[in-house]
């Protein structure tokens, strides 16, 4: 009779233990957020990513993606710092997302900023760099750009978004002197909080260049104040974009693409992960989305957490090798 009472009383032990540890599991897997979701920027309102949350927001209610409210906060500042500074107080939170772009890896290399403080999530898509000069500029084209600047890399002042000096949107300029022998670090720039604001400047006459991505354009292309002289495609890009002459196209054999992405907090759970990047595939799924990237001639791509990371460990050492040798990072 004991053997099999020993046998009855472990299988009972062993069921309670199963039942117990299911509901643990399943609600490991099940994980939503239960309170108000903040996403936040880097820069401020009228910036890339600025725009982008909204879009992002806008689809979450119409289309009943998110049962809490999606809440924008832009803290501007050092070249993201700020908006890190602040993401610091959430470890552990899965209701505090990051969105950045290819950028963050820059910042990394220059010492203001470590991409490991932030969990990779999903990348949404991508853009090319727009190039322009207001539309009365004596500067015609990419190519006379080069040579004005090839003569004097001060004659001309460059207007640049968050992210300051070794952004993507600067690298998307920066690149294009440095294969014209022009010395980066002389160039004469100027950062703002945003590429809005970069692009007013331009507009009011205080600075004469400014890189930005090229969906930033649109609206003062169509109201024809500005002239985007060379985008940073490797081919000129199709529809409304169709006219713009890549760097390629005017001797400077450059391509730099930037990638947007949304991150987690540091510390966040692998079901926080896993929900957020469901729940982003499904945005980038939408037929509002897709509208929206190709209105800004940006390109549809989405990665996964795991894909996400395997891109950066691979890109990383060659932004640190492109900073490197346009002298912006040291050796």
């Amino acid at each position: 009779m004991q053997p099999a009472y020993l046998l009855r009383t472990l299988q009972c032990l062993f069921a309670a233990a199963w039942f117990a540890g299911l509901p643990l599991n399943a609600a490991a897997q099940a994980w939503k957020p239960d309170r108000a979701v903040e996403i936040v920027l880097n820069c401020a309102p009228g910036c890339g990513p600025d725009n982008t949350a909204r879009v992002m927001q806008r689809i979450f209610q119409t289309q009943r993606l998110l049962d809490v409210p999606f809440n924008v906060q832009n803290k501007a500042g050092g070249s993201g710092t700020v908006a890190r500074a602040y993401l610091r107080q959430f470890e552990d939170n899965g209701h505090y997302l990051y969105h950045t772009d290819k950028g963050l890896l820059a910042q990394t290399v220059l010492g203001r900023a470590n991409y490991n403080d932030v969990t990779p999530i999903a990348v949404l898509f991508g853009e090319y760099i727009g190039i322009a000069v207001k539309a009365d500029s004596p500067v015609k084209s990419g190519r006379d750009l080069i040579e004005r600047l090839r003569k004097d890399p001060a004659a001309l002042s460059v207007g640049l978004a968050a992210g300051g000096m070794g952004s993507t949107n600067h690298q998307g300029l920066a690149i294009a002197l440095k294969a014209a022998g022009i010395e980066v670090r002389k160039t004469r720039n100027v950062t703002f909080n945003s590429g809005a604001q970069a692009i007013t400047a331009l507009l009011g006459g205080h600075v004469d260049v400014v890189p930005v991505s090229i969906g930033l354009w649109v609206p003062h292309m169509k109201a024809g104040s500005v002239r985007v002289i060379a985008v940073s495609a490797g081919e000129r890009l199709p529809e409304f974009f169709a006219g713009v002459p890549t760097w390629r196209e005017q001797g400077a054999n450059t391509v730099v693409f930037n990638w947007r992405a949304v991150w987690g907090a540091k510390g966040i759970t692998a079901a926080q992960v896993a929900y957020w990047e469901n729940l982003l595939q499904r945005l980038t799924d939408t037929p509002e989305w897709a509208a929206d990237i190709a209105l800004r001639g940006g390109t549809a791509q989405f990665n996964n957490a795991a894909t996400m990371r395997k891109r950066i460990d691979e890109e990383y050492p060659e932004v640190k090798a492109l900073l490197t040798e346009l002298e912006l990072a040291k050796k």
